[in-house]
């Protein structure tokens, strides 16, 4: 008994000052995928999402950023991750094959529905790639979230924090 009562000694902690408790949190990354837009006709339609981040982590250059990038572009992303990183990279919300058949009573992939479960799928995949400290030290992930277009031809580096 007495070994219980040993146990539940409050263990001494430092006070917390307003500035821990209210200040901001200590390393932060928020991505938010939104605001699906469809453009094109026929066969050149396709539909893009806003990737706003905020951080304070300092491996990013900007501390807020907001693009917007394509299904392609995610799909570039994850094959970049995949042969540049150790990560183990998360599967892409599939690619919606049957949804692309003609003569569908919906919009197949620009059905709203469909755009809002991919755009759900999207936000996950990217919060757990940029979440790994492994993929936050490739430049693809980088060029991804902050830069205004992705460069296809660029050269795969690591980045280095400022």
């Amino acid at each position: 008994m007495a070994d219980a009562i040993a146990d539940t000694r409050r263990l001494f902690t430092k006070p917390q000052n307003l500035n821990d408790a209210y200040g901001p949190p200590s390393n932060f990354l928020e991505i938010d995928v939104s605001n699906p837009e469809t453009v094109g006709v026929g066969r050149g339609r396709f539909t893009t999402y806003e990737i706003r981040l905020k951080t304070n982590l300092p491996i990013f250059k900007l501390k807020e950023s907001c693009v917007r990038r394509r299904y392609s572009d995610f799909e570039w992303l994850r094959a970049e991750l995949e042969r540049e990183s150790k990560v183990v990279v998360p599967p892409l919300p599939g690619k919606a094959l049957f949804r692309q058949l003609p003569f569908r009573g919906d919009d197949g992939i620009f059905d709203d529905s469909f755009i809002e479960e991919r755009r759900q799928g999207l936000e996950q995949f990217l919060n757990k790639v940029a979440g790994h400290p492994l993929a936050q030290n490739e430049r693809c992930l980088h060029m991804f979230l902050q830069d205004e277009s992705v460069d296809k031809n660029y050269t795969p580096s690591k980045v280095r924090q400022a």
